[in-house]
């Protein structure tokens, strides 16, 4: 099925770019019900709705004009949440409207706004931007936006989450009434339907998202793992999907630099997006990417937002998504026209009840495993080695030549091992990694008292090191919470972790003597979880015969910690 474009000036670009078939988006919006009208459309990242409004917005912004008249103020105005969707979106609409001799300006932050403010003044047809940015002209009076006749708001569900409701009012109440409004969202909360209704006026309702289902080109994959084995499992994960290009989520900025040092050490090439980062540098990151000099990305939510890289087959969450909208955000960023995609969970078991929450928020049925095994990566990469371009194809009478040398000084088994050590040398090695299974709950030891709460599990590390938690009774701590919340703070298992001891005002555990060490490294970490887990300097202390581990101590001091010295008093 042909474009349905009237244009001809649109018809020769797409041609140009091999646009034979619209996408379930681009063909809803240019129905014959849609035309001329404003458009609520739900369209997941990736399904081709830039050439959808492109399109849409043609017969509004030419009429039954081929080419545009002389740029002047704009016509078209397109709103888009960060400067890395803005950005994309003027490359697919120049493209686009390349022949009908539209002229596109955008305006972002983190751009020169004097060398803005002067393209402006030259005139434009279509100018696209982010909210601040936009406003900001607009108020200074470099933006005039008297003559527009439509306003896209391309992924308003993430403006609104990203707190740019008041500057989107303010720009929407700016333009003229008799406009077109074409509002994209990859979701429909409350917040869009309350948008719609207040400036769009009789829209036409598309749904193409993916629905109950999520993306139907992406395959979920969910996967245990131990706490303390997460980094590992990432590297066996992108070891074993060998995608070209691939996004790896954390929820911080300290998580994202830490997991991006651990794949450069382990010989990925690696980047990273988060908020601290300048223009520049996000900049030089995502062209690494594009070109191939970086395979991986390493990125916070927001960071991540808007971007958009080709190859794109797989997307790790490290960090469990704090909801199945998120999720979706995340996943969609592969599985994109058309393509097929991976979207992999990994979940300790102290996250799996939140992990099927999520899930089934979303409408997403996951294929459940244990964590890739460094013997299936070794399996996998033999198979890989015999499909290699290396061994495709005739060589040259040079490479024959050395090859008779070869094998008159050498057996066909020397240099075919010589070979896989080659091959080898330039993959990541992969880690060796436990499946932690289904897990069980903590329980309560028998003959435990009321007031002293103790879970004490079996085999648990009679003898380990102590450490303390300033919560306890007085705010409902309690081993059932409490021990995943450890866990995940100390990335270890479970069976790391000895007594609990519940006191009036705080909380004292063992961790076994092998897994305290990198326990006390791994809890000076920021993170969002306000409740303080520090050392015990003392064994009477803990009540188990324990003692703070040297380094726990350093470590604590160093980041600003006071170590408790005066003995607590047990309840």
């Amino acid at each position: 099925m042909a474009f349905l474009t009237t244009s001809p000036a649109l018809a020769r670009a797409l041609a140009e770019r091999n646009y034979n078939d619209p996408t379930p988006v681009q063909t809803a919006v240019l129905e014959s019900a849609a035309a001329e009208r404003d458009l609520l459309v739900s369209a997941q990242t990736g399904s081709g709705k830039t050439v959808a409004y492109g399109l849409a917005i043609a017969s509004t912004l030419l009429g039954a004009a081929e080419l545009m008249g002389e740029a002047a103020e704009p016509v078209a105005l397109v709103v888009a949440p960060t400067r890395e969707l803005a950005l994309q979106v003027h490359r697919e609409l120049a493209w686009l409207y390349h022949y009908a001799g539209v002229r596109v300006v955008s305006c972002v932050g983190g751009m020169e706004p004097r060398r803005e403010r002067r393209e402006l003044a030259a005139g434009t047809h279509i100018v696209i931007g982010t909210p601040g940015r936009l406003r900001d002209h607009i108020e200074r009076g470099a933006l005039n936006i008297a003559k527009l006749k439509a306003v896209v708001l391309d992924e308003a569900d993430e403006m609104l989450d990203l707190g740019f409701r008041e500057d989107l009012e303010f720009i929407l109440d700016a333009t003229p009434k008799e406009r077109r409004t074409l509002l994209f969202s990859a979701t429909m909360p409350k917040a869009i339907a309350t948008l719609a209704k207040r400036y769009q006026r009789d829209a036409a309702r598309i749904e193409v998202a993916g629905g109950e289902s999520g993306h139907a080109d992406i395959e979920y994959r969910a996967i245990r793992v131990a706490p303390n084995e997460v980094e590992l499992a990432v590297v066996n994960v992108l070891r074993l999907v060998e995608a070209q290009s691939a996004l790896v989520f954390c929820n911080t900025r300290e998580a994202v630099r830490h997991l991006q040092a651990i794949l450069l050490e382990r010989g990925f090439s690696a980047v990273l997006l988060s908020g601290e980062l300048s223009q520049n540098e996000r900049n030089h990151a995502l062209q690494a990417l594009r070109d191939g000099r970086a395979r991986v990305c390493v990125a916070t939510d927001v960071a991540a937002r808007g971007i958009d890289l080709p190859g794109l087959d797989l997307v790790v969450h490290a960090d469990l998504p704090h909801d199945a909208e998120i999720l979706q955000h995340r996943s969609g960023r592969t599985g994109r026209a058309g393509r097929k995609g991976v979207s992999v969970l990994l979940i300790p078991n102290s996250r799996r009840r939140r992990a099927e929450q999520l899930l089934a928020s979303a409408g997403v049925q996951p294929i459940w495993s244990g964590p890739p095994t460094a013997d299936e990566i070794r399996k996998l990469d033999q198979e890989r080695l015999l499909q290699d371009p290396l061994l495709a194809g005739d060589g040259n009478e040079d490479d024959l030549a050395m090859a008779r040398a070869l094998l008159a000084e050498r057996t066909a088994e020397d240099i075919a091992s010589a070979l896989v050590r080659v091959y080898r040398a330039r993959l990541p090695a992969p880690e060796e990694v436990q499946d932690p299974g289904q897990g069980r709950e903590p329980r309560q030891t028998p003959g435990q008292r009321r007031g002293d709460k103790e879970a004490s599990r079996d085999g648990g590390p009679g003898g380990g090191v102590w450490f303390r938690l300033d919560i306890g009774r007085k705010k409902n701590a309690d081993p059932r919470w409490l021990l995943p919340m450890i866990c995940r703070r100390g990335k270890i298992g479970k069976q790391d972790i000895g007594a609990i001891r519940i006191f009036e005002r705080e909380t004292k555990f063992e961790v076994a003597a092998p897994a305290a060490r990198q326990f006390a490294l791994n809890i000076l970490r920021p993170d969002s979880d306000p409740i303080r887990i520090e050392p015990v300097t003392s064994g009477s202390e803990s009540g188990g015969g324990g003692r703070a581990h040297p380094a726990a101590l350093h470590k604590a001091k160093a980041a600003g910690g006071k170590p408790e010295r005066k003995r607590g008093k047990m309840e």
